[in-house]
């Protein structure tokens, strides 16, 4: 656990961009080679690209880079400019003489956080992902407020950016990226801790543990406003060589994470969607290995989202949402 990061995965750079003005932002997850990939939608309100390709019965096994962005619908326009990168680099499918990078993406509604959305006739998302793609790095990268999690909100505190990375014991490596702005919320009640603490490694979220006893206050309904849109999308990928049906359980293992850091999760306002995809660098072995390599799955999920918030700064702008550390620290 290097990093505690997506990074973590040999092969993987991740790049933001962030516009604080704009109030929202995208993430770039470029993988150097085509790596299997699949994904699951549980929300109820997804919004997406490319992304029927991913079942396990499409023809199309393998992606060059995945996005994550807010600007809901608007926000599509993203993956249009990582595919520019990946084209001016000779990536993509290729399709007779012609290359096309696959690069599935999806949106969270941000919409509504106080930014300035009056961009005029065309969105800057195509800009913003062919920039995003252009910072992607393997090395660190900041969490919190930042690329689509710029404009990420919860019930409660403010979203964001979270990342976590675990290794099984025949030493393949898993990490999750996720873009909190849950329709729920991933802390019980009022107070500071997250759904999340049984999971926790060190202090990677404030390492205050579950409170006790629990109370019917932190169970009880907590949800943003019936009219809104929200979602936690993210990815997780391991280095494990698995076949595209095992990247779609890997997905689904991932949600199970999400279920559990944030209540309530899969609403019918939520979009949540999570990608996943192996680079293949390591054979897996048995059937108990790739079991391991679920169960991580889950919990990598849930610590990434407990950063998300954790990490996460309120928006500079008049009324923004407060962050978990202006209340907690």
């Amino acid at each position: 656990m290097a990093l505690n990061l997506l990074t973590d995965i040999e092969g993987v750079a991740v790049g933001h961009a962030t516009d604080l003005v704009l109030g929202s932002g995208v993430t770039a997850i470029i993988f150097d080679a085509p790596a299997i990939a699949s994904g699951s939608v549980l929300g109820g309100a997804p919004g997406g690209r490319d992304t029927a390709l991913l079942d396990p019965a499409m023809t199309v096994q393998t992606v060059d880079a995945f996005v994550l962005s807010g600007g809901s619908a608007f926000g599509l326009d993203a993956a249009g400019g990582v595919q520019a990168g990946l084209r001016g680099i000779g990536r993509g499918l290729q399709v007779g003489e012609a290359r096309v990078p696959i690069v599935p993406q999806a949106i969270l509604m941000d919409l509504l956080n106080g930014g300035n959305k009056d961009w005029g006739l065309h969105s800057p998302y195509r800009d913003m992902g062919y920039d995003a793609f252009n910072a992607a790095d393997k090395g660190p990268f900041p969490l919190g407020t930042v690329g689509a999690g710029t404009g990420a909100t919860t019930a409660t505190f403010k979203g964001g950016i979270g990342s976590a990375s675990a290794t099984t014991s025949a030493g393949h490596t898993i990490a999750a990226l996720l873009a909190v702005n849950a329709m729920g919320s991933a802390t019980l009640g009022d107070g500071p801790h997250f759904w999340s603490a049984p999971f926790e490694k060190g202090v990677e979220f404030g390492g205050l543990g579950l409170p006790q006893p629990f109370t019917e206050s932190h169970s009880a309904l907590r949800m943003k406003g019936v009219n809104l849109k929200a979602t936690t999308i993210g990815v997780i990928v391991t280095d494990a060589l698995l076949t595209k049906a095992q990247a779609h359980r890997l997905s689904i293992m991932a949600h199970d994470g999400l279920a559990r850091a944030v209540l309530p999760a899969h609403l019918p306002g939520d979009g949540d969607t999570i990608f996943s995809a192996a680079t293949g660098a390591k054979p897996l072995g048995d059937m108990a290995a790739f079991a391991e390599l679920c169960h991580l799955a889950t919990l990598v999920t849930a610590r990434a989202i407990a950063r998300g918030v954790y990490e996460a700064a309120s928006l500079p702008v008049q009324n923004a949402q407060p962050a978990w550390r202006d209340r907690f620290g």
